[in-house]
């Protein structure tokens, strides 16, 4: 019988998509669509990594209580394994986050704390410190995504050997949004081992960090980082979780151009995916048009456009002026 033993089991071999009619060639573009995973997003990968890696470590006890800062994703992945092992779960979340992804947490039994989206990552009120406030006074664990290494090595075992077999080793370029670091970072490690000429690309937001640090080694002018609309990618800080050493070029999209992109994707492919989807399409397809018939171009669509309706719809994006002239 081919029945599983728990939703776990059903994690990762997500399929990777030719993207033809959203970028014409001569370099082939494809996508891998995480929105196939058992909580709909490449999150589930690692929420499943950091939970195992406490529990072997002993940092998280039976009936425990763990707390993470999430734009939403990390925190569905960890309630997938909270609920099955017995684990209370409290995500913090800054309130620019869609209230579906609030909802969908809700559902799955997390407890959620909205907290302000424009304060710096280190005020009080910030969905980073309210997380560490929660751990030291509950004694709750922290996985913290940005800096726990069991968030890149996830995708060194899991996407990268997925990416490269795939491909059939044939991948030449590996272009991905640059959230908390561990996708680009542990897919790239595994790639470049393999392959040493893969050439990896993060992209980035207008108003992030990561561009700037690429090339400069230090955090942009504090004038430089300023909110953007665009959800789960780009920071205004600079996470352990990102490993430099692999990464050879970062490429910046703007709110509008993510956002197009996001809308153009799901009309001519048929592939619905979120703000962060469209901006690392978008960057992969600007990677793709520079190249020739011989490049195989693999980007990431991290999750469905399904839990950002409040925000993908016409009446939203008017009211931002995102939508075409």
């Amino acid at each position: 019988m081919e029945i599983y033993e728990n939703i776990l089991e059903t994690l990762g071999n997500t399929p990777l998509i030719k993207l033809g009619r959203f970028h014409a060639g001569p370099a082939t573009l494809a996508a891998k669509v995480e929105s196939f995973n058992p909580g709909g997003s490449v999150k589930d990968r690692i929420g499943i990594a950091m939970i195992e890696a406490a529990e072997k470590a002993g940092l998280l006890k039976p009936g425990g209580t763990i707390v993470e800062p999430t734009s939403g994703n990390t925190g569905v992945g960890l309630a997938l394994v909270a609920n099955l092992r017995g684990y209370r779960l409290i995500c913090t979340c800054a309130d620019k986050i869609p209230k579906e992804k609030i909802a969908l947490l809700e559902a799955m039994g997390a407890t959620v704390l909205p907290c302000p989206t424009n304060v710096e990552a280190d005020d009080p009120r910030s969905y980073y410190k309210v997380a560490e406030r929660i751990r030291d006074e509950e004694g709750a664990f922290l996985p913290y995504q940005y800096y726990n290494q069991a968030n890149p090595e996830a995708h060194y075992r899991s996407t990268g050997p997925e990416i490269w077999r795939q491909t059939d080793g044939k991948v030449t370029h590996w272009v991905v949004g640059v959230g908390t670091g561990g996708t680009i970072s542990g897919t790239a490690k595994f790639l470049k081992e393999k392959n040493p000429d893969v050439h990896v690309v993060g992209v980035d937001t207008v108003g992030s960090v990561y561009a700037y640090y690429h090339k400069h080694r230090q955090l942009p002018p504090a004038e430089q980082i300023h909110q953007y609309l665009i959800d789960g990618i780009g920071e205004d800080f600079m996470p352990s979780a990102v490993w430099w050493d692999y990464i050879d070029e970062i490429v910046t999209i703007d709110d509008k151009t993510a956002y197009r992109a996001t809308m153009e994707l799901a009309r001519r492919e048929s592939i619905f995916t979120g703000s962060s989807g469209g901006a690392a399409i978008a960057g992969a397809r600007q990677v793709a048009e520079r190249l020739g018939e011989d490049a195989l171009v693999v980007s990431l669509l991290p999750d469905s456009g399904e839990r950002y309706l409040s925000k993908l719809n016409k009446e939203w994006m008017a009211a931002k002026g995102l939508l075409e002239d």
